[in-house]
């Protein structure tokens, strides 16, 4: 659990409190150093997965951890951008913050039912784009004052937030398939156990019929009976 991969992973999490203090530590310094340090933690996304994967040490741990460190770190450098307004030089590029957000909720939300019925959903090259411009973005918009830079910063954040939909949009498409085809096979299921259970049914037996029938046989004699005694009567009249 502690080797370097995983070590690495962690370090992403550990600096998320240093960037929320930007928000009360109005320091040049300090909003210099957060961009560092948020670079650096960028950085050690790669090479955790790196090292994990040449030295044979990937785990458990490391494949749950490692996503849910990339969002948070993403999630706290976009929180500090969207509380801090000199950090944004045009108010629409709040939207591809919020897609980017909303998308990392959505993502999660999916995982974690796909989870529940042992169906991964695995990261596509699209989505590692994706990754790449959110990190480069977010780096030089936490830059802002040092260099004049903020505006290519801002362009990038829009086309990581139109990456983000597409790949939101296609976990959820994926997602969506897999409970089609879910609710199609329990369907289908069933539709087999109740023809199944029809066939193995014994067959009823008319017992309605069969006591009409019974009925019928014994009023047929008290009817001849009957019709007997009527002509009978008759012919003791003509004599």
């Amino acid at each position: 659990m502690y080797n370097l991969p995983n070590l690495l992973t962690i370090s992403r999490i550990v600096v998320i409190p240093v960037i929320f203090l930007t928000l009360y530590i109005n320091s040049f310094a300090w909003q210099m150093f957060t961009a560092i340090l948020f670079v650096i933690a960028s950085i050690t996304d790669y090479f955790d997965g790196y090292l994990a994967r040449s030295r044979g040490q990937t785990s458990a741990f490391g494949r749950l951890l490692d996503p849910i460190a990339d969002k948070l770190l993403v999630s706290s450098a976009l929180v500090l951008i969207l509380a801090k307004p000199d950090m944004v030089s045009f108010k629409i590029s709040y939207i591809p913050a919020f897609i980017i957000l909303c998308r990392e909720i959505l993502v999660s939300g999916l995982r974690e039912f796909l989870r529940e019925v042992n169906v991964g959903l695995p990261v596509t090259r699209l989505a590692k784009w994706k990754t790449t411009f959110q990190m480069t973005a977010l780096a030089m918009m936490l830059f802002n004052g040092f260099w004049h830079w903020n505006g290519i910063g801002e362009f990038l954040l829009w086309i990581a937030g139109t990456l983000t939909f597409i790949t939101g949009y296609q976990y959820f498409q994926k997602s969506v398939d897999y409970v089609k085809s879910l609710e199609k096979t329990k369907t289908i299921n069933v539709k087999a156990v109740k023809t199944e259970e029809k066939k193995q049914a014994p067959a009823k037996k008319p017992v309605a019929k069969k006591a009409a029938v019974k009925a019928s046989v014994k009023k047929a004699p008290a009817k001849k009976a009957a019709a007997k005694k009527v002509v009978s009567k008759k012919t003791s009249k003509k004599k």
